[in-house]
């Protein structure tokens, strides 16, 4: 009979073979785990455990927090907010070397702020800011490896889908995690910003400076900022002084973004339908991922192959971040072929326990995790944000998407290295918060 650690190794195989047929990631990981379990238990067992699990994950009252928040983001984008937020940034820094890249940069953040998903911040923001770049004088590089660099503070500004599911994955507070992710996304927002500005300084021809705006067009354009202003408050928020739960939060975020679409009459009947589609398809997708990850990991706990791992690394003559670098150089080789939210959730159940054992902080290290995944995102051969913005922009080269995101790596590599190296930029928060 075949052993596990033989089982799991030959499943671990099958798998990235069958990610590269084009598989959905979802049911890839259902199979493999259906597949690994049969043979070292039975398969009426595999099945049983399947179904539970499928049962499990689509009625988890703790999940209903994702197609919250999407909700939430469709409906933002469907009102126009995704607009009037850019309008807001370019009146106030347009006229900045290379103003009109940090306010796409600025518009990310906040749009992040209220959805919760990279794709979805990179398509939205793809298809109001890469005209306007285009129009005031951009060229291509810059202005879709703005787009796509700043798309991916969708994973790690709250509210974030890989936050949600990283903390029911290790059993950590949602709203910790959330207040954990504030810090360094302030910061990375800062670090793109700086590096769209010295592009356009060393560089002045790839983005030209535009007109000031009048302080009449400044004082107009503030009404685009206010609103997701007050709905990151509210979340936000009501979670830090522990008025709701992530769930509640959703739902009240929700509710409020539903409630300023109406009041201003920017969304129709149709948006609103629409929203509740997007919602529902995005949802799924996700939710089957997480399922397939479920049913995966239960196959990789009867292979012991995560406890060994943990066992052999924490015997390992190495200090405890020469084995964090080991870890990040997985995620950002993994980053740059498998999805953020499956990579996450393929690897945390093996490299969790090494991390926790070697005396870590879990939030902490949710945060790291988080950054280098990011880096996946823009990273070629995979790299979905450039394909994201290349699906919006079809007439620009997906050579000229991956040469305009290489500014912003060195960022995306500081802001990863300041976490790991100052814990409190991640720890700050949620310590104030009692966690």
């Amino acid at each position: 009979m075949i052993s596990p650690m033989t089982a799991g190794t030959l499943g671990l195989l099958l798998l990235f073979v069958l990610l590269f047929t084009g598989m959905p990631v979802g049911f890839v990981m259902a199979l493999t785990g259906i597949m690994g379990f049969g043979t070292l238990v039975s398969f009426d067992a595999a099945m049983g455990m399947a179904a539970h699990d499928i049962l499990d994950i689509f009625s988890s009252y703790n999940l209903t927090v994702i197609p919250l928040f999407i909700f939430m983001g469709q409906v933002a984008f469907h009102a126009g907010i995704s607009t009037r937020l850019f309008n807001a940034a370019f009146r106030f820094m347009g006229h900045f070397p290379g103003g009109m890249a940090i306010a796409t940069i600025g518009a990310c953040a906040g749009f992040s702020a209220i959805c919760g998903s990279t794709n979805a911040t990179c398509a939205t923001m793809a298809s109001v800011t890469i005209p306007e770049m285009r129009r005031y004088g951009y060229q291509d590089a810059i202005a879709s490896g703005v787009v796509a660099a700043g798309g991916s503070l969708g994973i790690l500004v709250p509210p974030s889908v890989i936050f949600i599911i990283y903390g029911i994955m290790t059993e950590q507070s949602i709203g910790h995690l959330f207040m954990a992710g504030i810090v360094p996304g302030v910061l990375l927002t800062l670090l793109f910003s700086l590096a769209a500005a010295s592009w356009a300084l060393f560089q002045p021809q790839m983005a030209p400076r535009s007109p000031r705006s009048t302080p009449k067009e400044r004082l107009a354009s503030l009404s685009g900022l206010v609103e997701t202003l007050l709905l990151f408050a509210l979340v936000m928020g009501g979670l830090f002084f522990g008025l709701f739960t992530p769930t509640e939060a959703g739902g009240v975020g929700a509710f409020g973004t539903l409630f300023i679409a109406m009041v201003r009459r920017t969304i129709s009947t149709k948006g609103v339908l629409t929203a509740l589609s997007e919602t529902g398809r995005i949802s799924c997708m996700i939710l089957m991922i997480v399922a397939g990850a479920t049913i995966f990991g239960h196959f990789l706990a009867i292979t012991r192959i995560p406890f060994e791992i943990a066992t052999s690394v924490s015997k390992l003559a190495l200090p405890p971040y020469a084995v964090i670098g080991l870890i990040v150089l997985v995620y950002l080789i993994g980053g740059c072929f498998i999805d953020a939210l499956a990579l996450i959730m393929l690897t945390v159940p093996i490299f969790y326990p090494v991390v926790i054992q070697l005396g870590f902080h879990p939030m902490w290290f949710g945060v790291v995790i988080v950054l280098v995944t990011q880096i996946g995102v823009i990273t070629p051969p995979v790299g979905i944000n450039v394909y994201v913005v290349r699906s919006v922009a079809s007439d620009i080269p997906l050579g000229v998407i991956f040469k305009g995101v290489l500014p912003f790596f060195a960022a995306l590599a500081l802001a990863t290295g300041l976490v790991i190296f100052i814990p409190a930029l991640s720890l700050y928060l949620p310590d104030l918060m009692g966690g």
